[in-house]
């Protein structure tokens, strides 16, 4: 019964223990599914399951139909004209560094884009070659190879990649998403940034750098010789042009969404015009993009000499395209508040790959840059890229000579230009200091890690880290000893409040963390911490005691009196050395008192030269609501203890556990004689009221309890403690 008291409410209800809850309330029993049951019901077959796999493959069905065309679409043009203007650019800078004519670039920036139109999930994105963004990882570009045999080498890698990412979209492999926080996320990105920058930094600087596949490549780009020597050729007018590119491009990004479209067109055909005019390539030496083929060649099946000795690098890229895409998908999902599919985002890169590998484009994934610029722009669906693709697809067929004069090193700025959000998360670093040093930590390693590693390797050490991170802080969980705050039934961290309440002779203490193998120990010792004793030792010593007293009292040594033991002379007795070469088993035993005259009160005086730990509580009472599992290897180290704390005549008492926890326990036979259900308790505060009752029976033998838990008669007031109609025990 609750009553409502102005801002007060007052419960009257039983103190229930778990068994007694469960007597008067009827539990359902309901079947549990099993692994093989949820296989059962993942194969079956029905109409609407067939429907939502329908338009889980087809996202294109779902959002289309409902599509706010006077109001989206003016912004999804402008967005997907700017997006596409920088797509052609960008496919012909990426196309260079992986030394491919600069056509297979663009092929690059159509193919996925048109795939990920039909198959993707998030709305805001912008889907391009991913070799620019490893800066040539997995190609192979080291061996000594034509031009056609590069094409080759990059193709058959995409369609294996993309092979590995339908595999694992169909596998609904997508759930390894949930690995990726969003400080490995932010750092990650924000590496990735750095390597697009080190990479454009060639074409800006007109170095000739050769390419490191491996850690700390990046390093080894920095350093090496033939960068300072060239730095000191550099041409004058490539970099007066690259410097105008990006601060004229940085500055456009600050500008109206109306005015964007212009300028881009106006700066690209500029420097185009320039070129040819001036002649930069042959008066200057500076490099430009040079020829396009027109039109698109026939797609070719994959060289499978090449699949079997690229198969490493197919995973590779696989998994760091689809965590690029997906971390920076997840980033615009968050910003505008729509769902992404991370299975269906595999299936839908894994197409976009096999499709583009067909006709000699390389690996896809998402472009920061892009997808900054479609978002920026104002687009609102995949309509901006599909509308983006159509520009590229218009340069390939027909206007694609007229980028041949462009100079390199103004792609590379426009490249740039757009990793400005991207590199402006280094703010971040700060705000997670202050919030929350773990994710600091993991925003750290992973930008350390994925830049000097590389974007794959990196990656893997990101996650491994961030577990790492996960196991540390469930190894060593909060455990805290608790007190009632207020004389109601609300229990808290004893040092917070200064208005508590310790019933006499009672530890509450709280683990906020999933038990098991990794942590029951720091556990243990915790509790033992705070109870301020150690039971085992207790336990020992007073088995060490009661063996001394038979001895004594055989010797006749000792004689009970009504007043207890009483020593009868100056006696001679084996040392503490000389019992500890018996057996520790035999220790470790309850203590047994059958065989005396008298029972024994460790807390009174005991015969001279014996002597045992005091124990000042008894009774403990563990909050496990904050235990969410306990695996079997922590439950036995748990029952060992709880036998300990029993065996030395300390109550224990587990409240708060969740639903299912008993009924796991006792399948793996934790309980026992001396362990049992009775323990249980729906609260804390049900656990406490039945110790102070049960501690006032003594003085009120009409008050009754049974293993069940407290008599039906008592009831709970959360102003005045515990009442019955004989007796009352109260908080105050």
């Amino acid at each position: 019964m609750v009553e409502p008291v102005g801002n007060h409410y007052i419960v009257a209800r039983p103190v229930y223990s778990e068994n007694s809850f469960d007597e008067e309330h009827e539990k359902l029993h309901r079947y549990h599914k099993n692994f093989w049951d949820n296989l059962k019901l993942y194969f079956r077959c029905s109409r609407q399951k067939v429907k939502k796999i329908a338009l889980g493959l087809f996202p294109i069905v779902s959002w289309l139909p409902a599509y706010r065309f006077r109001e989206w679409i003016l912004s999804d043009i402008i967005s997907g004209i700017n997006t596409g203007l920088v797509s052609v650019l960008q496919g012909l800078a990426f196309a260079l560094l992986v030394n491919v004519p600069p056509g297979y670039g663009l092929y690059a920036a159509f193919f996925p884009a048109l795939v990920y139109f039909i198959f993707g999930t998030s709305r805001h994105i912008s889907v391009v070659c991913l070799s620019g963004l490893i800066t040539g990882n997995g190609t192979s570009t080291n061996m000594s190879i034509i031009n056609e045999e590069r094409v080759m080498v990059a193709a058959s890698v995409t369609f294996l990649s993309g092979i590995f990412q339908l595999l694992l979209g169909i596998l609904q492999f997508g759930f390894i998403v949930i690995y990726l926080s969003h400080s490995l996320i932010s750092g990650f990105t924000t590496a990735a940034a750095i390597h697009v920058v080190v990479s454009q930094l060639k074409f800006m600087l007109q170095l000739s750098v050769p390419g490191f596949n491996k850690p700390f490549g990046i390093i080894y780009v920095s350093a090496s010789s033939s960068a300072f020597v060239n730095v000191m050729e550099t041409c004058g007018v490539c970099l007066t042009v690259c410097h105008k590119a990006a601060v004229t491009y940085l500055s456009e990004q600050r500008a109206k969404q109306e005015e964007t479209q212009e300028k881009n067109i106006k700066d690209t055909v500029l420097a185009a015009l320039i070129s040819y005019f001036v002649n930069f390539e042959e008066r200057f030496n500076v490099a430009v993009v040079g020829k396009l083929e027109e039109g698109f060649q026939a797609p070719v099946a994959p060289d499978v000499g090449i699949l079997q000795k690229c198969i490493g690098d197919g995973i590779s890229i696989a998994i760091v395209g689809f965590a690029v895409a997906f971390s920076v998908a997840k980033v615009y999902s968050i910003k505008h508040d729509y769902p992404i599919d991370g299975n269906q985002e595999l299936i839908a890169f894994g197409l976009g790959n096999i499709v583009g590998g067909s006709f000699k484009g390389f690996a896809s994934s998402t472009a920061l840059s892009r997808s900054g610029v479609q978002e920026s722009t104002g687009g609102k669906t995949q309509i901006a890229g599909i509308i983006s693709a159509f520009i590229v697809l218009i340069v390939i067929l027909a206007i694609g000579f007229l980028l041949a004069p462009l100079q390199k090193s103004v792609l590379a700025a426009l490249a740039l230009g757009n990793l400005k959000g991207m590199l402006m998360q280094f703010k971040e670093v700060g705000v997670l200091w202050r919030k929350d040093k773990y994710d600091c930590v993991i925003w750290v390693v992973t930008f350390l890690a994925a830049v000097f590693l590389g974007l794959d390797i990196g990656l893997a050490t990101a996650v491994a880290f961030e577990l790492l991170t996960v196991v540390i802080r469930s190894q060593i969980p909060s455990c805290t000893v608790l007190a009632n705050v207020g004389r109601s039934n609300i229990y808290r961290n004893r040092k917070d409040y200064t208005d508590i309440y310790e019933p006499e002779g009672v530890k509450i203490f709280r683990c906020s963390s999933p038990i098991f193998f990794a942590n029951i120990e720091f556990f243990k010792e915790k509790l033992i911490t705070a109870v301020g004793f150690n039971p085992l030792r207790v336990l020992r010593k007073r088995n060490k005691a009661l063996r001394k007293i038979r001895k004594m009292l055989k010797k006749g040594e000792l004689q009970v009196t009504p007043k207890g033991l009483i020593c009868m002379a100056n006696q001679t007795h084996e040392s503490d050395e000389e019992l500890d070469n018996n057996r520790i088993e035999e220790l470790d035993q309850p203590t047994n008192m059958t065989d005396l005259p008298i029972r024994i009160n460790w807390g009174s005086d005991l015969p001279p030269g014996i002597t045992v730990p005091q124990v000042n509580i008894h009774s403990i009472v563990l909050d496990f609501s904050a235990v969410s599992f306990l695996d079997f290897s922590a439950m036995r180290v748990l029952q060992k203890t709880l036998k300990e704390f029993i065996r030395i005549d300390i109550d224990i008492y587990i409240a708060g556990a969740h639903e299912g926890f008993l009924e796991k326990l006792e399948r793996c036979a934790f309980f026992d004689e001396e362990i049992k259900p009775s323990m249980f308790f729906l609260s804390i505060h049900d656990a406490v009221l039945h110790i102070l009752l049960k501690k006032d029976i003594a003085s009120s033998p009409k008050l009754k309890l049974t293993e069940k838990g407290t008599n039906k008669d008592c009831i709970i007031n959360t102003s005045n403690g515990l009442r019955s109609r004989e007796n009352r025990v109260s908080l105050q």
